[in-house]
């Protein structure tokens, strides 16, 4: 990681000055004391993160938060796959909490082996974190590791996905998932009624523990009962990692099911299924994704996708680092703990000003 490097030292009395706000106020934020509004409190950290502070006063804080490390769990990424983005929020953010006195700790697990994630959970546990990022792909697995880091009293915050019943966690980055998935449905149809919808599926673990996308499917399969109740909703799994077989896959498909014009896909790898539609144009086909991949984007502006539905799992992992770093410095908890990001829906017409 890159080390921050402070611009130039600034005083309580240039924060005040640059902030508009009293003395008073800067060192109540500075140092924990007292009740300051969240918008006072925004602008004397956006002060401190863009000019650094390190004056003799704050010497004592930065001592007491030394040697925090903050441990983040995420999937193994590939090369501009959609933790490839998130690891790029888990950059940004260790550059601007370092002056603070804080670190994080990279842990990569393999999302379709429980085994590797329960290694990696042991791992995180024996380096005695100071608090934890987690992007969950197994319930069972991760119930056990968050009851572990609540009896450690080790805070977490979870990105992208959460348990279904969180216990304590601190907050959640991500967007909410029943609803994008409802969201899907409509941007699907657009008004229109379909006869057939094929819903694209990744294979994951042999346990079949893993299933980031439940929540979405319930919300779109809640869409279509109450607003297209004749739909057949047909399920196509394809192995990630296997494009001969994901052709042959899809050609057996539409073999069988030939009248087939509407595909979603509630993950990020719609682009797996682009060469094939490529070779093999349908006409009227309708085809919904997630996520802002370069994969993606191509294949909607060459028009083989209609829509992305994107979430910007960077800024999810800025912000849950950036929380727990306040809260490990100045014990300042955020507002919620379930904080949803903002959906994009991106077309061929607008993704070039994204």
């Amino acid at each position: 990681m890159t080390k921050f490097a402070i611009v130039e030292k600034i005083t309580i009395n240039d924060i005040a000055r640059l902030t508009g706000l009293s003395k008073g106020t800067v060192d109540r934020v500075l140092h924990n004391r007292g009740e300051v509004s969240k918008k006072s409190y925004e602008k004397v950290m956006s002060v401190i993160r863009e000019k650094g502070y390190e004056p003799n006063l704050y010497a004592s804080l930065l001592a007491r938060t030394s040697h925090r490390t903050i441990a983040i769990l995420l999937p193994k990424p590939l090369p501009g796959s959609y933790w490839d983005l998130a690891i790029s929020g888990v950059e940004k953010a260790t550059e601007d909490e370092r002056q603070f006195g804080i670190e994080t700790a990279l842990f990569t697990y393999d999302e379709f082996r429980a085994d590797s994630f329960r290694d990696v959970c042991t791992r995180v546990l024996e380096s005695k974190p100071s608090g934890v990022v987690i992007a969950p792909m197994f319930q069972y697995e991760t119930q056990v590791f968050v009851q572990e880091l609540g009896a450690r009293q080790i805070p977490y915050v979870f990105v992208d996905t959460k348990l279904d019943s969180p216990d304590g966690h601190l907050a959640f980055f991500g967007i909410p998932s029943y609803k994008s998935g409802y969201l899907c449905a409509d941007m699907l149809l657009q008004g229109d009624k379909a006869k057939e919808v094929l819903i694209v599926r990744i294979m994951r673990d042999k346990e079949r523990q893993s299933d980031p996308t439940v929540l979405r499917r319930a919300g779109f399969q809640d869409y279509m009962r109450e607003n297209n109740p004749g739909c057949t909703i047909r399920s196509l799994f394809i192995n990630p990692t296997d494009a001969e077989a994901t052709d042959e896959a899809l050609s057996a498909f539409f073999e069988e099911f030939p009248k087939v014009r509407h595909i979603v896909m509630f993950n990020s790898r719609i682009h797996l299924i682009v060469p094939y539609l490529e070779r093999y144009p349908i006409p009227g086909m309708r085809i919904i994704g997630f996520d802002n991949l370069e994969a993606n984007i191509r294949a909607l502006k060459n028009g083989t996708v209609s829509m992305l539905i994107a979430q910007h799992p960077e800024k999810q992992v800025q912000e849950a680092i950036r929380t727990l770093s306040e809260f490990l410095v100045f014990q300042r908890k955020p507002e919620t703990p379930d904080n949803h990001m903002h959906m994009d829906l991106l077309t061929r017409y607008n993704v070039e000003d994204y």
